[in-house]
């Protein structure tokens, strides 16, 4: 209703406005504005609008006419809100606000001239387009009413955008405005003529238009003469153009000014600008020059931009921690007035830096664990999936959402079930309160599922349970009897990752069932005595600690596919390592035998000694087939001194923890 008021209000003003300004025969043309209220139509389909264009702004050679999608990011500020002109030059001044660093449009209003003074008073952007066909009488006029007709038009909802955009492009003051912007480009300020073409491609004039590329080869010309907001403003710009002849020409002359003016730069909010629009294919060097600059201002850093730095360093693709650990530390400090959205954007930043900082992901969990009641579950779930990509594990807020989820299944959707499953299993999570109520209604809702879901959906999901220990017994049962009909059809750019799932799911339906009994003995194959680069300073640890390589075998196969990395057999009372041969000639169930797994820190949740899913799944089977398995991250224990990491393998080999089986499962419940 309020958007319908919204509409009413506007096409009032629109009627008002064509009876004061426009003549009589304008009349169909107000009948058809007011037509438009409560009607939703994109403008860029009009194929009036697509004539309109044509017949003022003729394409270059007679080619198609091609309309850009324009985004703009949610964090910007917006490039007008860069370009700082003096009031001889622009209308508009930029002003830094001390308290949070951002920045917000000044009115350096000329009191000589009453243009400037009525401009302030535009509401909407057809009332700019208004002022500019009523009383502009110079280039600057036109330049400033295009400049705050897009600022006006920005800060409107997406909905009243949408009207907004076909009043603009179908408005005789619009066709007036561009007429004069392509008549007098040439003779434009640099403030104007980059504010001009920012504001135009936000619109979204189609590009291939004889005013757009007008204005980027007069860009051109003019290169050297920009200042370094300008030269902000246009990064800015090209970025949200498509790639022809004149913008990848303007993008390579702008790269080099940039290069050459760098270090003359000190405003760290055009900085920032300049990393996030020059993007991931700037050249390295540059990339390092960039971050030269920022650490020249970073002692100055504020929360704002140090929000807008991390986004501009993922923009970039690259991970400075001089510039990343100041910019974490300032975030954890105003973690409260963080938005939801911002959040998740920070964790994908991080994710594409390939930026490990458990103190900020542990910050960030505990704000939204603490608030967890202002949030949606859907809101939940998209933190936790991102925190999955990372393997950080908010062992807390999962606990919450389980039970949020036992509490209330009815929101779980077939999309949403598979993305709790994935984050839960690869996480190796189970709820330290009512988990078999969890995994029984996760169940449940699956075999709701059921219908509607793919092979692939059905295999992910069987999968994700069964590395927890549990097995949802209907859809295993599908998903194998499929299988066994050759109807699993499963499409074929993963079918190396299927093959393994399918694999997975058949082991631990076969371990992880509560029939199964541990074999008195074990079939081991050693594969080879080679051992890889990465495993040379354990063999040698343990030759060093039992004395000879026969204490113990290496590169052992074991039947499920399964392969471990060192064996040790030790007597009933675990006091004495025993030799290899005499176990083997002598099988005795009261023989203890410990697996060695040396497995990457990214098998592990992030910061923690946590195992993931599958090393998780893994070290689960080996305990059903009768080892005392030990888990060792690889890249500690090469940190480790050599008489230091003899000693850690003593402390293992001989501790009680060697033999304590402490990670939860469900298989309980099967």
């Amino acid at each position: 209703m309020n958007n319908k008021i919204n509409y009413l209000l506007n096409t009032v003003r629109c009627v008002h406005r064509y009876s004061s300004v426009l003549t009589p025969k304008s009349s169909a043309t107000i009948r058809k504005h007011i037509l438009w209220i409560g009607r939703y139509r994109d403008p860029l389909g009009n194929v009036n609008f697509g004539k309109l264009l044509l017949n003022i702004l003729p394409s270059l050679h007679g080619s198609s006419l091609r309309f850009v999608s324009q985004k703009t990011d949610v964090y910007s500020t917006g490039a007008e809100a860069l370009v700082s002109e003096k009031a001889s030059q622009s209308s508009l001044e930029v002003e830094k606000l001390d308290d949070s660093g951002s920045f917000k449009a000044k009115h350096a209003v000329d009191h000589s001239d009453p243009f400037f003074t009525s401009l302030q008073k535009c509401s909407c952007p057809c009332d700019a387009l208004d002022l500019a066909a009523e009383a502009a009488v110079s280039i600057k006029h036109y330049t400033n009413c295009l400049t705050m007709a897009w600022r006006l038009y920005k800060n409107l909802s997406e909905e009243e955008q949408r009207y907004e955009k076909q009043l603009i492009f179908e408005y005789p003051a619009f066709v007036k405005l561009c007429q004069q912007l392509l008549r007098n480009a040439r003779r434009m300020t640099r403030g104007d003529l980059v504010f001009s073409l920012h504001a135009l491609v936000n619109l979204g004039v189609p590009q291939n238009t004889l005013l757009l590329q007008t204005l980027v080869r007069v860009c051109q010309e003019k290169l050297n003469q920009l200042d370094n907001r300008c030269i902000s403003v246009l990064a800015t710009t090209l970025a949200g153009m498509d790639k022809d002849k004149n913008v990848s020409a303007l993008q390579a002359g702008l790269q080099l000014l940039v290069e050459q003016r760098i270090s003359s730069i000190r405003d760290i909010f055009i900085l920032q600008n300049l990393m996030k629009c020059l993007g991931k294919d700037a050249p390295v060097f540059l990339k390092k020059k960039l971050e030269m600059a920022v650490l020249r201002e970073i002692d100055g850093l504020t929360f704002p931009n140090a929000l807008r730095m991390f986004f501009a360093l993922a923009a970039m693709n690259y991970c400075s921690l001089p510039i990343l650990n100041p910019c974490s530390g300032k975030i954890q400090e105003n973690i409260h007035d963080v938005p939801f959205r911002q959040l998740i954007l920070i964790l994908e930043a991080c994710h594409t830096l390939q930026y490990r900082n458990v103190k900020l992901f542990s910050a960030l969990a505990d704000y939204v664990n603490s608030t967890a009641y202002l949030w949606d579950k859907r809101q939940i779930i998209l933190f936790l999936s991102v925190c999955e990509t990372l393997g950080f594990q908010p062992t807390e807020l999962l606990d919450i959402f389980a039970e949020k989820v036992t509490e209330d299944p009815d929101f779980l959707t077939l999309k949403n079930l598979l993305t709790v499953l994935r984050v839960y299993s690869r996480l190796n999570h189970v709820p330290r309160v009512q988990k078999h109520l969890f995994f029984e209604i996760l169940h449940s809702c699956l075999n709701k599922c059921l219908p509607q879901i793919s092979n692939t959906e059905l295999l992910k999901a069987v999968y994700s349970l069964g590395i927890l220990g549990y097995l949802p017994q209907c859809a295993l049962d599908e998903l194998l009897q499929k299988d066994s009909k050759d109807e699993l059809i499963l499409p074929d750019d993963f079918k190396e990752q299927n093959t393994m799932m399918l694999r997975c799911v058949k082991t631990c339906m076969e371990l992880d069932s509560p029939s199964f009994t541990q074999p008195a003995f074990v079939l081991t194959e050693n594969m080879s005595s080679l051992v890889s680069l990465n495993l040379r300073k354990a063999r040698e640890a343990l030759i060093e600690l039992l004395g000879d390589e026969n204490m113990f075998l290496q590169n052992v196969r074991l039947p499920y596919r399964y392969h471990i990395d060192f064996e040790i057999r030790m007597d009933s009372d675990r006091k004495k390592v025993l030799p290899i041969t005499a176990t083997d000639d002598h099988p005795d169930s009261h023989v203890q035998r410990l697996a060695f797994l040396f497995a990457p820190v990214s098998a592990f949740c992030l910061g923690t000694t946590h195992p993931q899913g599958k090393l998780a799944m893994k070290k689960r089977h080996l305990n059903k087939l009768g080892y005392h398995v030990i888990l060792i991250q690889n890249k500690k224990f090469q940190e480790m001194k050599n008489e230091d990491a003899v000693e850690f393998l003593k402390r293992k080999i001989y501790s009680e923890d060697a033999f304590s089986f402490p990670e939860a499962t469900v298989q309980n419940n099967n």
